[in-house]
C-alpha cells in the first residue's frame, strides 16, 4: 500500500491531520505547475488552492489506484485551461489591461529567458516541458496523465529540447548584439 492510499483512507475517515499531510506533500509541486503556466505568484497560489479544494471535494468518490499525484495534475490542468478561457473572455471585453508587475527576485533575467522560451513552444510541447523538466515527472507518468502513448511523450521531449535550444541560442544572440 502506498502512503497516498493510507492518507486518502484517513482523509475519507475524517482525519484532518491526514488532509494536512497530503497538502504538505503536494502543495509545492502543484503550485510550481500552476506558476509555470500562469507566471503570477498570487494567481498560482489561488489555482493551487482551488486544485486542492476540488480534490478534497471529490475525495469520497476517488478510487485510489496510486495515482493521486496524476489526479491532482489533471485537476490543476483543467483549472488552468479554465483560467485561460476566462482570461480570453475578459481580454475581449477590456482593451487595456495593466502590465504584469515586475518581480525583483535574484536571477530575473534568466527566469524571464526561460519563461519566454517555454512560452514560445507550441502548447503540446509546453505541457510536456513543464511536466518533464520542471515537475520532474517520468515520461511514463506524463503519458498516463495526458492519455497519450509513451513514444509520443519521448518524441515531444526530444522536440522540446531541440526547440528550447534554438530559442535560447536566439535569445543569447539578441542580448549579445544589444551590448
Amino acid at each position: 500500500m502506498t502512503s497516498d492510499f493510507l492518507l486518502i483512507q484517513k482523509i475519507k475517515d475524517g482525519d484532518d491531520s491526514a488532509g494536512g499531510r497530503f497538502v504538505e506533500k503536494y502543495y509545492a509541486s502543484i503550485y510550481q505547475y500552476c506558476f509555470l503556466h500562469i507566471h503570477d505568484r498570487y494567481c498560482a497560489e489561488d489555482l493551487t488552492q482551488e486544485t486542492l479544494v476540488r480534490f478534497f471535494e471529490s475525495v469520497m468518490g476517488f478510487r485510489n489506484t496510486g495515482k493521486a499525484k496524476a489526479y491532482l495534475y489533471r485537476i490543476a490542468g483543467n483549472i488552468i485551461k479554465n483560467y485561460y478561457r476566462k482570461k480570453k473572455e475578459v481580454q475581449a471585453e477590456v482593451e487595456d489591461l495593466p502590465e504584469k508587475a515586475e518581480d525583483n527576485t535574484a536571477g530575473i533575467a534568466l527566469r524571464l529567458d526561460i519563461e519566454k522560451a517555454v512560452d514560445g513552444l507550441p502548447e503540446e510541447l509546453k505541457e510536456i516541458t513543464i511536466l518533464f523538466f520542471f515537475q520532474e515527472l517520468k515520461q511514463k507518468e506524463i503519458a498516463d496523465l495526458l492519455g497519450i502513448k509513451l513514444s509520443l511523450v519521448k518524441y515531444r521531449v526530444k522536440k522540446a529540447k531541440e526547440r528550447l535550444e534554438v530559442i535560447y541560442d536566439e535569445t543569447i544572440s539578441e542580448k549579445n548584439q544589444g551590448l
